[in-house]
């Protein structure tokens, strides 16, 4: 399976060389990278992108807040395949009826993104786990709610953060999930305190394998205390090292 990079990991660095940070993102040894707000610097990061051989076959947009053309169409430039939106609010998942509408909304942003050849998906925080509507999280009753065609990014450290087991809500979510988010830490809102892959609570490996249907991981830090360059690095060893044991494993 590929990995790609959520450049929101290095937006610091984004700001201050896009160019520059592409290119050492691609000699980590990253093939695909998930850009966030891309509008803005749709024409720069595409021209980074192909300079250096990287596709980015998802992204993120915030489709219930901006305009969902404009945001589709600099998608289909990038080659982006998936816009993901980011980040409904918490206090907007604590009502069945406020829940139904936000679902009601991107149902609608698929329909156009299909025009555009695009498909919509969602990506969760730590309050859709810690919500509960009838008896449920208020993820797992959201995706009930979204057309087929749309998807989840599921969050995996997000999950835990919110009290969940990121392999049980992944074994619920089912085929909706087709790309995860991969980070770790000790489990907590300190964003800082996020590690590489391997280096903290969570049992990636077995996050990994309990998405059935995935087609991406997307190494991500919120925030680092530390070179984030190495901190991405030491995550896509450690990632591919799992995986070259794996195929060993399976040859034996």
């Amino acid at each position: 399976m590929p990995y790609s990079l959520q450049l929101y990991t290095l937006r610091s660095a984004i700001q201050e060389d896009l160019p520059g940070t592409i290119r050492r993102v691609a000699g980590i040894g990253f093939t695909q990278v998930e850009p966030y707000n891309f509008v803005a610097t749709a024409k720069e990061l595409g021209a980074a992108l192909k300079e250096n051989g990287l596709t980015a076959p998802s992204g993120h947009a915030p489709l219930l807040s901006q305009d969902q053309d404009e945001i589709f169409a600099a998608a289909r430039d990038l080659g982006i395949s998936t816009v993901i939106d980011p980040f409904i609010a918490a206090e907007r998942w604590q009502t069945a009826e406020d829940i139904q509408a936000t679902a009601a909304g991107l149902n609608a942003a698929a329909k156009k993104g299909a025009e555009y050849g695009i498909r919509v998906g969602y990506h969760n925080h730590a309050w859709e786990l810690e919500s509960t509507i009838e008896g449920r999280t208020a993820l797992e009753y959201f995706a009930d709610l979204l057309d087929p065609e749309l998807v989840l990014e599921v969050d995996t450290y997000w999950v835990a953060v919110g009290g969940r087991d990121p392999v049980d809500i992944l074994g619920k979510l089912g085929d909706r999930v087709k790309l995860i988010h991969v980070k770790d830490g000790p489990l907590t809102t300190d964003t800082e305190a996020q590690q590489p892959a391997g280096k903290g609570k969570v049992a990636v490996l077995d996050v990994i394998a309990a998405a059935q249907s995935l087609e991406t991981g997307v190494v991500e830090f919120d925030d680092y205390d530390g070179d984030i360059f190495e901190g991405i690095a030491e995550s896509l060893a450690f990632l591919n090292a799992a995986d070259a044991s794996a195929a060993e494993g399976g040859k034996a």
